[in-house]
């Protein structure tokens, strides 16, 4: 039988079991764990790279977004601004300004100690020891706008309101801030904290037009900023929050406001005595503003400024004119014309006044509101003068040999079909010259400008004194049927009282540019005039406001004049060395209510001479 050889087992290794107290059995775990630490550190390191990687981009985007429109703070710190142009009244007091206004640049050891002491004290009490951005200040003024619930406090700091106001826009944004924040932090590094404090003081803007403390001060106060006290001070410094609400020309309450609570604060701070608050607030005062509406000689001083003075220098101008008088004229005319004048429909007026001597003006009124309306009235428009034009139809018979004692008739009068009327006068048959021009008889003006030679004569002494015209050719030139400006006339009339010398206006007394005084030339008076008839032509003069037309003046010298329909009335005196032009009317032509040069225009001219001499 045969066998059957049994299956061989297949041999299998029995795992190994070492016993844990076995080398072997301890080496094992130790190889798995140096396997697994590399992979899981290169892994760890792998992310940090990347993180590191994006979030440096990240940081750099958000850099680019905020920074790719920044300006250069060294381009910006070197920026040109418009050449400003600063007038004063002849006493010095400011009555406008163009441009950027910037007084002198000043070191802060010129400044008195209380200046800057009171800008820290209201804005930044940890100045000098920040960094450009306050962390303390910051995480304060989160508290106290969360409790309060309200935005009541900010947390920026003097360098960062310098790097707004030098480089940035007043937008607010994010982004506006961030850079706020960069360009504070460039300033600090780039300057002291007493040169970040002096160009602060020298740039930042104060309202009404000014940068830096030396313009506000002499805006606000007529005095340079070395010369503030510490009241004057406050004031100051309570003003880069708001301009605006605390300037004290609109807001002179808000300003004293301000002004004290920034006391308090500097006494807070130890720069003055708690006591001294009270004792200072207390002399806080704004001399009143010279004048509401210069505007108009404003506007005509500057009308020539490039031609006169060319270049980019900044303009200090001294003007001619007198506060107290420009006052006056504007007061007074307002007045009459809310009252009388617009019982009577008179709606608009214009008043001149200049040296008789020199022909500087002092005041200069070219309407009732000029914020409502800059057209100069007094220089710009061109009317008809009425009989205030036949002073120079008499000066034309004086040349002619005439006499103001000489008698001419004052009968009716035909030319050519042409009647002048004489209005209410009741004709004498004669009168002397004198009475002619006292009474203002229409007939016997025609007879005089006959006497003289006509038409042209009349003219030609007319522009003599300054007037351009156009003159009619006919004998209605004696009545004033020309064209005349209010300031043109005023300085024609200037001759009658100075003696003989035509003047020519002007309204610039000195300037200086860039801090430089600059030779300036006004036309000088011209004797045209013997003194004869310039004698004799301020004695006929006198008549009219001694017992003609004019004697509401109840002083001086000068002439009334109504042109038809009572659509113009004048009255040009002159007393004491100062001539006075006054117009009435209305920007349409339209007739006034009875309105003669010897009423309303006499009695403005009075109380003007009256309230501003």
């Amino acid at each position: 039988m045969s066998r059957v050889a049994a299956p061989r087992a297949r041999h299998r290794s029995p795992p190994h079991t070492a016993s844990p107290g076995s080398p072997r059995g301890r080496a094992q775990p130790r190889r798995a764990a140096a396997a697994t630490r590399p992979s899981r550190l290169g892994r760890l390191l792998a992310w940090g790279v990347i993180l590191s990687v994006w979030g440096a981009l990240t940081i750099g985007a958000l850099l680019l977004f905020f920074t790719w429109d920044m300006p250069r703070p060294e381009s910006a710190l070197a920026a040109t601004r418009r050449p400003s142009v600063t007038l004063t009244a002849a006493d010095g007091r400011m009555i406008a300004t163009s441009g950027d206004l910037y007084g002198e640049t000043l070191r802060l050891s010129e400044m008195p100690r209380h200046l800057p002491a009171a800008v820290i004290a209201i804005e930044d009490r940890r100045f000098r020891q920040h960094f450009g951005l306050d962390l303390i200040g910051l995480a304060r003024a989160a508290w106290v706008n969360l409790t309060r619930g309200q935005v009541a406090q900010g947390g920026s700091t003097l360098t960062q309101q310098l790097a707004k106001n030098l480089f940035l826009t007043p937008e607010r944004s994010l982004r506006r801030k961030v850079q706020e924040a960069l360009l504070a932090l460039w300033l600090e590094q780039r300057f002291t904290k007493d040169q970040l404090l002096e160009i602060y003081l020298n740039r930042v803007y104060l309202g009404a037009g000014a940068y830096g403390v030396d313009a506000a001060a002499r805006l606000f106060f007529a005095v340079p900023a070395r010369r503030l006290e510490p009241w004057q001070s406050a004031i100051l410094a309570g003003l880069p929050r708001a301009p605006s609400r605390f300037n004290p020309r609109v807001s002179p309450g808000a300003a004293v406001a301000r002004g004290v609570a920034v006391l308090e604060a500097m006494a807070e701070t130890g720069a003055i005595a708690p006591g001294d608050v009270a004792r200072l607030a207390e002399r806080m005062h704004f001399a009143p503003v010279p004048s509401r509406d210069a505007g108009w000689f404003a506007d005509w001083v500057q009308d020539d400024l490039g031609t006169r003075f060319p270049g980019s220098a900044d303009l200090l101008l001294r003007t001619t004119l007198d506060p107290r008088l420009q006052a006056a004229a504007e007061a007074r005319l307002e007045a009459l014309l809310a009252g009388p004048g617009a019982r009577a429909r008179a709606t608009q007026g214009a008043v001149v006044a200049l040296d008789a001597d020199s022909g500087a003006v002092r005041a200069m009124v070219g309407g009732r509101d000029y914020r409502t309306s800059p057209f100069n009235r007094a220089v710009q428009a061109r009317r008809q003068p009425g009989s205030a034009f036949k002073p120079f139809v008499y000066l034309a018979a004086l040349a002619a040999g005439a006499t103001p004692d000489e008698a001419v008739a004052d009968t009716p009068l035909t030319l050519g079909g042409w009647s002048p009327g004489n209005g209410g006068w009741r004709p004498r048959g004669t009168i002397t010259l004198e009475e002619a021009l006292a009474q203002s008889v229409n007939t016997a003006a025609v007879r005089v400008l006959i006497r003289a030679g006509g038409p042209r004569a009349a003219a030609e002494q007319a522009r003599r004194l300054g007037l351009t015209g156009p003159f009619p050719r006919d004998a209605s030139i004696a009545l004033g049927t020309g064209e005349a400006s209010l300031l043109e006339l005023t300085a024609g009339y200037a001759a009658f009282a100075n003696g003989g010398a035509r003047v020519t206006p002007f309204g610039i007394a000195d300037a200086r540019a860039g801090g430089r005084a600059v030779a300036i030339t006004h036309a000088a008076p011209a004797r045209v005039l013997p003194a004869g008839e310039a004698e004799a032509m301020r004695r006929m003069l006198e008549a009219v406001v001694e017992r003609g037309t004019g004697r509401a003046a109840g002083r001086g010298a000068g002439k009334t004049g109504t042109t038809q329909d009572f659509r113009d009335a004048w009255f040009i005196g002159f007393d004491r060395g100062l001539v006075v032009g006054v117009w009435l009317g209305n920007d349409d032509a339209s007739p006034m209510e009875q309105v003669s040069g010897g009423g309303l225009p006499v009695r403005l001219w009075r109380e003007i001479m009256e309230t501003g001499r």
